[in-house]
Formats: structure tokens, sequence, C-alpha cells
């Protein structure tokens, strides 16, 4: 008798439960116009197409439970990901963060004073021995990596900097550079971290995107190596950790999956003359887009699952470069810049021109214009007066204008900024590194 009482309740909540997600699913499909679908799964669930759930609660309930996942998969639950390598405590689970106050969408009625920039105070934490070309923050925001002209990689621990930077630090020198990479024949392009795992790879002119294990404490060589047929400009990891986009001297940017390395190459796109290299590739929060910044100037927008261009903004920079590209939180805009020293917003439904932010000249280097972690703020570099130039990203108005402290004749050549707090940093032909952090 007593066990027919469990199996009736087992039955009766795993009914709730069936109920409980048939309401999500429809409820989801209702909200984001798939009527038809929702309709259709209302009947066969017997679910009231008018069923009260409040908005995206699906899509609240998939990402706790992807956090709960990774943090299975870190007290030893396998993976279904090919990548066996010990993870760093807690890298991976990815701390909620400081959400966006901008709404973009007011971008064209923007009115009112423009909010002022946060004061940050700037240390010099490393250098590389020849120039430092680029860096890039874990998901996580946790570690940040530098790649350089003496072919070389640095990986710093984010809160061994931060501890670095205390004025009152008694513990004697704090050495926040964790690990040295050094594998690559030619200078580093650019480099990127794996979502879930302690994986950090680099893009370089050799041709090679290499895959570094930062797990493994005295591992100084790469364990995984793709040869590629171009240079390597740019890297970018699809958020599920299962393929990696490669900008390169071709034009059309090359898709590896990371498990087969299988190269895949879009058959469809429209003729892209000879100077049409890339010289970044960024994929969207969610992987279903990704986006190019090419030597032609142009802004080039692909399907992340088709990998067919589906907008060209031709001439998005002039004549010049677009040097860098990268989509907002909500993948709605698109934040670029050039060699005409301009910053631009566009619309990635329309591919119109939102916003423009000028003011700082950026003409040499593959400059860089990043947001800080909520998008309230664009920051890029002045070539010309060697500084560090913010943008209020609502107004366009110009709020704060820095000494970059990169030695004179140095210039910053890349800015990053971390995507979970108010620090970023910057990397110089000077060869220094240096972290900004908010006071």
């Amino acid at each position: 008798m007593e066990n027919t009482s469990i199996n009736l309740e087992q039955t009766l909540q795993q009914g709730n439960l069936y109920r409980h997600v048939g309401s999500l699913i429809v409820a989801h499909l209702r909200d984001n116009n798939f009527n038809q679908a929702a309709s259709a799964v209302a009947s066969a669930t017997m679910t009231p197409l008018n069923v009260e759930v409040p908005p995206n609660k699906l899509l609240e309930l998939v990402a706790k439970g992807l956090v709960v996942e990774k943090d299975e998969m870190l007290r030893g639950v396998s993976s279904t990901t090919s990548f066996d390598s010990s993870v760093p405590i807690g890298y991976g689970s990815i701390p909620a963060p400081r959400a966006a106050s901008v709404d973009f969408s007011a971008l064209n009625h923007a009115k009112g004073a423009s909010k002022s920039f946060p004061k940050h105070e700037t240390r010099h934490i490393s250098e590389h021995k020849n120039v430092a070309r680029c860096a890039r923050f874990s998901p996580d925001g946790r570690f940040l990596a530098t790649g350089s002209g003496d072919t070389s990689i640095k990986l710093f621990e984010v809160s061994k900097v931060k501890q670095m930077m205390l004025p009152d630090a008694r513990d004697g020198p704090v050495r926040p550079v964790t690990r040295t990479f050094f594998d690559h024949l030619q200078p580093i392009n650019d480099l990127d971290f794996h979502p879930q795992n302690a994986i950090l790879i680099s893009g370089a002119k050799d041709r090679t995107i290499k895959f570094f294990d930062f797990s493994k404490a005295v591992t100084k060589k790469a364990f995984r190596i793709i040869q590629d047929t171009h240079n390597v400009r740019s890297v970018s990891f699809h958020p599920s950790g299962e393929f990696l986009l490669a900008g390169t001297d071709h034009p059309i940017a090359h898709l590896y999956d990371v498990n087969t390395f299988q190269c895949y190459l879009s058959a469809t796109v429209q003729e892209i003359g000879i100077n049409g290299a890339i010289n970044q590739v960024r994929y969207s929060s969610t992987g279903g887009m990704y986006v190019t910044a090419s030597k032609d100037g142009a802004i080039r927008l692909w399907d992340g699952v088709t990998s067919h261009c589906v907008r060209s903004i031709l001439s998005a920079h002039g004549t010049a470069e677009a040097t860098s590209a990268n989509f907002t939180k909500d993948q709605r805009y698109v934040l670029s810049s050039g060699k005409d020293s301009v910053v631009n917003l566009w619309d990635v439904g329309t591919g119109k021109l939102v916003k423009q932010y000028t003011g700082a000249t950026h003409t040499q280097y593959r400059c860089q214009a990043v947001f800080n972690e909520t998008e309230e703020f664009i920051i890029c570099i002045d070539e010309a007066s060697n500084e560090i130039v913010v943008w209020d990203a609502l107004t366009a108005e110009k709020v704060a204008k820095w000494p970059s402290n990169h030695m004179a004749m140095g210039s910053p050549r890349w800015v990053e900024h971390s995507p979970t707090e108010a620090a970023f940093i910057t990397c110089g032909t000077d060869r220094s590194i240096r972290f900004w952090k908010q006071t």
C-alpha cells in the first residue's frame, strides 16, 4: 500500500512537471511570435494558448540549468567535450554580469546630459620583449592573456593583478603572470578563451591556431595545433566551445570544428575584392551570428548556422580598413572602429548607421573600440596624443580623455575590457601591459 502511494505521488509530480514544461514552451513560442508553432504545441499538450508565464521564464530556467550543469562537471561529472583538462576551480561558472543600463533602442532619441565615466587607476603589470599586440579576458573575467610580436603569450590571474595594485600589500611582491607560453614562430595576432574549459587559443602570422591548456602549471607548449593556409589575424570561440572562427588574409572566415579540425567555408558569398582580408571576427553572445571587420573597409554580418553572409555594410569606414567589430549583448547592434579615426554603431537589422563617435585619432594600428561591462561607455585609443578616450554610448559625447601612461612614442595599440567588472587592459608598442581598474 505504501509503495502504491509513493508511485502515485511520483506519477502526479511527473504529470505536473510535464504540464509546467508545456506551459513554458507555449508561452515562449507565443511571446516570440511563433504563433503557429505555439498553437500546435498547445493543442498537442492540452495547454491553454493564453497561459500566463513571466516573460523569458524558459530562457531564465535554461540559463540557471546550464550553470548547475557546469558546476556538476567541475565536481567530476563527465563532460561531453573532447578536451580532457583539469579546469581551475570555478572556471566557466560565469558570474551574473552587471546589467546593461543602456536602452539602445532609444539611441536615435537620446537627450539629456551624458554620464560621467568613473575614475580609474592604472599599473604597469608586465611587459613583453617586443610589441604587445593583443589581449583578451576569459568569459568569467578571472584570467587575462596577452600576445606579443616576440611570439610569447602571457597569462595573468586578475585577482593577483588587483592584489599587486593594493597600496598596503604586505606579503612581498605579487607575481600576476601565472603562465608564459612559447610555441609560435611569428607574432601573435589574437587570442580567445574556451567558454567552459581551461583552454586558451592563439592565432598568429605563422598561419597556425594553437591550443594551450592553462590548467597545467608547467606546460609551455600547445597541445593541439590547427595549420591554416593563411596568416591568422583573429580567432573567436563559438559560445558552445565546439567551434571556432579564424579571420585570415582570406576574405571568408574559416570555421573549424574543434574536435575534428574539419574546416568549413561558406559557399554562397558574393564577390569580395582582393583587399578583403579579415582584421577581426567575433561571435554574438548566442552564436546565432558573427561579424567580420575587413581591410576593404566593410563590416559583414554572417548567419552563425549556415555561414551565409546576411548583410554587407560596404565602406563602413570609407576607404580605410575596418579594424574591429563587436556585437552588443542583445545582438541588435555592432560597434566598429577603423583607420578613418571613427567609431560607428550599426543597426544589425537594417545595416544603418545609428551613432558615430569621433575625436580620437587611429590611423596606424589595428585599433579596437570596446564597450565597458555595462555598455554605458565606449573606450578607444588616440594614437596621436597617446591617450585613452571614452564616450557616453548613448549621447556620443566624449566624457573622458586620460594619458595612457604608455611611454612616449609608445602608443597603446589594443584595448580590451573585462566582461564582468570595471577594469580594462591596454597593450602598447612600448612592449608594456597596463591594467586599469575603477577607483
